[in-house]
């Protein structure tokens, strides 16, 4: 028995994916808010996300000098589109429902009341790992 057995593959709990209802908008035929499903992305699904979003600012007074800086919001979105299984908002004819051309752009159009999009964004945070709130981890991270 290798002194390493215990992380083997193997051994690893698999992620269960989860339903969520995000709007009240678009419901059944009996008026019931349709569920979404959602599944875990993976740390380099993560990674390369935060890559994508990630630009270069220039720092005050210093010419040729720049810094990097996480577009938190696009983060998020990005994040969510990429976690939804159903429906896909990959789906062109879905998308061309709406006029949008994006998943992420299809997200918000489906999503449309502020205050349900910011209790999707917290539901999908907290389903993908995230404690706390991804922009209050930002905060943290500047301080």
């Amino acid at each position: 028995m290798s002194k390493f057995s215990r992380f083997m593959k193997s051994n690893k709990t698999e992620k269960k994916n989860e339903m969520y209802a995000p709007t009240k908008s678009l419901c059944d035929e009996n008026g019931e808010p349709l569920k979404w499903e959602f599944r875990h992305m993976t740390a380099m699904e993560a990674e390369e996300l935060r890559d994508e979003c990630t630009i270069d600012v220039q720092v005050t007074g210093k010419p040729n000098m720049f810094r990097p800086k996480l577009q938190s919001s696009k983060y998020v979105r990005k994040m969510i589109a990429r976690s939804v299984v159903m429906p896909d908002l990959y789906d062109a004819e879905l998308q061309d429902s709406y006029g949008v051309s994006t998943p992420e752009e299809l997200l918000i159009a489906m999503v449309d009341d502020p205050g349900e999009y910011s209790e999707l964004t917290a539901f999908v945070q907290k389903f993908q790992g995230f404690d706390t709130s991804f922009n209050d981890k930002v905060d943290e991270a500047k301080n």
